[in-house]
């Protein structure tokens, strides 16, 4: 497509060749002249075309007219539609106006410390979304927000177009030194039956088949030889006995449950660079309630502006009271009973389980008593003077 408006006449009449030398007496732009059958056909800018048609009329020349498709044309065609270009040029300020202020924080390499804690302290400093980017001292606020936000060592700030990195190199704090070998005993954790021992240090003080109280030792931390010599060990093995554990699941006849009532509401809120304008009059009147947030922002070539529209929906609740069967409230005991012995012993071997029922006017509860076998140790640090 040519830039420039063209056109092509073709000219026919008795004086047409009195009209070409006019042409070219009168320095008319022509290209691709030539003569066919007593008819000169040219091509010539547009804007000589009201000189040309005058010129014809002297000659007695008819004119056929016809312009050659072009950007000039085309943008011509929409010179009096106004509201096109006072869009453009609300476009090109806002592209220009978005392009010299900050419109995205992006924190980069933090995990202890939080975006919001970096966030709220770079505001201190008046840097927030909006700020112009030549307004902010990189170097000045990168030393505040080390020495001001704890657990960072080092910061780096930088920008591309309206986007801000802070980039953050955490504190590495240095790891709490355990030893793990202070002297101690091995004492029951329960009461039970041995029904295994294996020491890996220290003195075993009770033997397979002994019944132990919770807090008895089992595998001692100090031995001494036969010149008297005190020696102390961080005692350690595995002893293992069977013990009974009594656990309690209730469930309730009746119960409470929340339930949407159909009614809802929705708000919504102008986001001008966080600023929250709201866009409704009244407030919520709903005694009991759940609400879902939506947030759509504008988006510029592939970018999002912090303009956007806050949108709340608000939802009413209420509370229902609901009527079990003894078989459900039984199957909901039953079910309770299954997560605790697929969480809490997994590790222990179930030797059996006796359950006792008891039922009340207003719920049902079964009183169990596992006879268990697994780990009873329980490890005492010995202190010394």
């Amino acid at each position: 497509m040519r830039i420039k408006r063209y056109i092509q006449i073709n000219a026919h009449g008795k004086n047409i060749y009195d009209f070409i030398n006019r042409i070219h007496k009168e320095n008319f732009n022509c290209f691709a002249q030539y003569c066919r059958n007593d008819v000169f056909h040219a091509q010539m800018y547009r804007r000589d075309l009201k000189r040309i048609k005058a010129l014809a009329d002297e000659c007695s020349i008819i004119l056929d007219i016809r312009e050659f498709p072009s950007a000039a044309g085309r943008a011509s065609k929409y010179r009096l539609r106004f509201g096109i270009f006072f869009g453009i040029l609300i476009i090109s300020v806002i592209i220009i106006y978005f392009s010299q202020v900050v419109v995205t924080i992006e924190i980069e390499g933090n995990s202890a410390v939080s975006s919001d804690t970096i966030l709220s302290a770079l505001e201190n400093m008046n840097v927030r979304k909006g700020t112009p980017i030549r307004d902010i001292d990189f170097i000045k606020c990168e030393n505040k927000l080390m020495f001001t936000v704890d657990g960072i060592s080092w910061v780096g700030m930088r920008y591309t177009g309206n986007r801000l990195v802070v980039q953050v190199t955490e504190t590495v704090e240095k790891p709490e030194m355990v030893n793990e070998r202070l002297p101690c005993n091995v004492t029951a954790d329960k009461t039970a039956q041995i029904t295994y021992t294996s020491v890996y240090d220290g003195m075993l003080m009770k033997k397979v088949g002994d019944y132990v109280f919770e807090g008895d030792m089992l595998i001692s931390g100090v031995t001494s030889d036969d010149t008297g010599h005190v020696t102390f060990h961080h005692a350690m093995g595995q002893i293992t006995g069977i013990y009974k554990e009594n656990i309690s699941f209730s469930e309730n006849l009746s119960e409470k449950r929340k339930v949407f009532t159909g009614r809802e509401k929705t708000t919504r809120k102008l986001d001008l660079f966080g600023f929250k304008i709201p866009l409704f009059s009244g407030g919520n009147s709903y005694e009991s309630f759940e609400s879902e947030e939506n947030a759509e922002y504008l988006e510029i070539f592939g970018r999002y502006l912090p303009i956007g529209i806050y949108e709340t929906k608000i939802l009413e609740t209420s509370f229902t009271e609901t009527l079990l069967t003894p078989e459900q409230a039984e199957s909901n005991i039953m079910e309770k009973i299954y997560l605790y012995e697929k969480n809490f012993t997994s590790d222990i071997e179930i030797l059996d389980r006796n359950i006792k029922k008891n039922t009340a006017p207003e719920c049902i509860t079964y009183d169990v008593e596992y006879t268990l076998k697994g780990d009873i140790c329980r490890e005492n640090e010995i202190f010394i003077k």
